[in-house]
């Protein structure tokens, strides 16, 4: 599903993959339960499923994109919440959340709901991190590529105000761990 709904914008199944791994990583580094860290690292593959909603050309284009451009972006969270909202499954249940607040920032100044610090769930603020790392060290056709480490260092500068301390502690303790997942897609 998550393969599906990314063609949308790219071919981005690594991009995908990577956010599985890096999420299993961070969840267990941060103590939580095998069964917890094999969630976290399956629905956070969900984060963007949906994009499938969001008008291509706003997902692809290189030019800027204006305030309602951004807004119907945004939506991707509320409408991923949505499409993966389940009462039986807690893989989907966790995707839904994770799709919903992934965006949101440690501060309250993220979106959808604005959430601050713990109001914003563990696998939210896990995916956060992994999802901003990602992005800033592969090629998007609206960007330049920052290598890992200067990623790292924007994480970290950003640690208590756009990302949760605890998580961005956790991604620092695990840096070489993530990095060699990373070189393994290259």
């Amino acid at each position: 599903m998550a393969y599906l709904c990314e063609i949308h914008e790219w071919d981005n199944r690594q991009h995908l993959d990577r956010i599985g791994k890096f999420a299993f990583i961070l969840a267990k580094s941060m103590g939580l339960s095998g069964e917890e860290t094999t969630i976290i690292s399956i629905a956070s593959q969900l984060h963007d499923v949906g994009k499938i909603r969001t008008p291509k050309e706003l997902l692809v284009t290189t030019k800027g994109l204006n305030a309602g451009d951004w807004k119907k972006i945004e939506e991707h969270t509320l409408q991923g919440a949505a499409i993966l909202e389940s009462k039986s499954s807690t893989v989907l249940q966790t995707g839904s959340m994770i799709a919903l607040t992934h965006h949101e920032r440690w501060d309250g100044s993220g979106y959808p709901n604005k959430l601050r610090n713990q109001e914003i769930p563990l696998s939210g603020r896990i995916c956060a991190v992994i999802d901003v790392f990602d992005a800033l060290t592969t090629h998007r056709s609206y960007k330049e590529i920052v290598s890992e480490e200067e990623a790292l260092r924007l994480i970290k500068e950003s640690s208590g105000v756009l990302f949760d301390p605890d998580v961005v502690k956790a991604f620092d303790r695990e840096f070489l761990e993530i990095r060699k997942i990373k070189k393994a897609f290259d």
